[in-house]
């Protein structure tokens, strides 16, 4: 025991390198428990109006559901590049990369074996805030088709303002694009499904994507459309709206109304019944809200988690912003550092 930080081993994984886990506790004895594959949230327990504690993370019970080929991207890190990448190519200085295409025609979440089958160094500290993980992993050149040696630290905190806070670092040695999410399923009620649960997001335009969820290029206003969270509106309230959609409802990126690398408040769930509520602040500019539209697996507890069992609310730069010069730039070169902090607050109604 480390203070607040307790550390076990979890698993080995296939290759044989052991996994362990990190159990967090604040001064509010919120728990969450983090594992080194993936760096992935594999519990978050967090008090209802009642002070009841209860899971709002979905997930499974093994190493082996999480080195699954089925494994949603539950709780992990995803890169290099979060979301979408047409046809898995981009150019950087005249030079042409092709990706793993891992998604129809297109590349997703960094590719087959992106930061979310890497089993990552994990450096236990006890911060001013409160416990925190430090993750490091260097991802080299040509690693799923990427350029350069990336030097990746993330830090997970369990504030003690009841925060699940994310700062994630890279540096370069060679041009290359950087875009990190973590992919946190949330249910605010601790079961059932999301539709109930009431979303704001402070974004007046959305990207506009195609039959394979590739940016059009062109951003669009969210009013008189289904997108339309600028005042709080329950998720299924107009989910069947989206049905033609390819996606069987939401998987959409929202333009945050803010300047790229303003840190701010940028979206509110609200679940009535448990009371709880989940602030997301970021330094990205944009959200892509996924509502787990094909979930259909068995997780924790022998849970079944069907179709709209969680919700993402991933904080990004823009789908396939490599190839969209006009978008915010995910480019990173030598000297630079990428910075870039999400919080989840979590809050009891009243």
């Amino acid at each position: 025991m480390i203070g607040n930080i307790e550390k076990i081993l979890w698993g080995i994984t296939k290759q044989g390198i052991p996994v362990y886990q990190y159990i967090l506790t604040n001064k509010n004895n919120l728990i969450m428990k983090v594992i080194t594959y993936g760096a992935t949230v594999i519990e978050l327990w967090v008090p209802d109006k009642n002070g009841i504690l209860e899971d709002i993370v979905l997930g499974f019970d093994t190493l082996g559901d999480y080195e699954s080929d089925n494994n949603p991207f539950f709780g992990c890190i995803v890169g290099r590049y979060a979301n979408r990448i047409s046809k898995g190519s981009f150019m950087i200085d005249g030079i042409k990369y092709q990706l793993a295409l891992n998604d129809g025609n297109n590349h997703l979440h960094g590719g087959l074996n992106g930061f979310h089958r890497v089993v990552f160094t994990a450096i236990p500290m006890l911060t001013p805030y409160g416990p925190a993980i430090r993750f490091k992993y260097k991802s080299h050149d040509g690693e799923e088709g990427y350029p350069g040696n990336l030097d990746l630290n993330i830090i997970y905190y369990l504030t003690n303002e009841n925060e699940f806070k994310i700062e994630y670092f890279a540096v370069t040695d060679k041009p290359t694009i950087v875009n990190l999410t973590n992919h946190s399923y949330f249910n605010l009620a601790g079961n059932g499904d999301i539709l109930n649960h009431e979303l704001w997001i402070d974004a007046d335009n959305y990207t506009e994507v195609d039959d394979e969820l590739i940016p059009t290029g062109k951003i669009l206003p969210v009013k008189d459309t289904p997108l339309d969270f600028t005042k709080p509106r329950k998720i299924g309230e107009r989910i069947d709206k989206l049905l033609n959609f390819v996606a069987k409802g939401y998987d959409h990126n929202f333009v945050l109304n803010k300047r790229v690398g303003e840190f701010k408040l940028v979206a509110k769930l609200r679940e009535e019944k448990s009371g709880r509520i989940m602030e997301v602040y970021t330094t990205e500019p944009g959200i892509q809200l996924y509502t787990g539209n094909y979930l259909n697996i068995k997780g924790k507890n022998g849970k079944y988690y069907g179709k709209y069992s969680g919700l993402c609310l991933e904080t990004q730069h823009y789908p396939d912003s490599p190839n969209h010069p006009e978008f915010p730039s995910v480019m990173l070169k030598p000297g630079e550092i990428f910075h870039s902090i999400t919080s989840y607050k979590f809050l009891i109604e009243g």
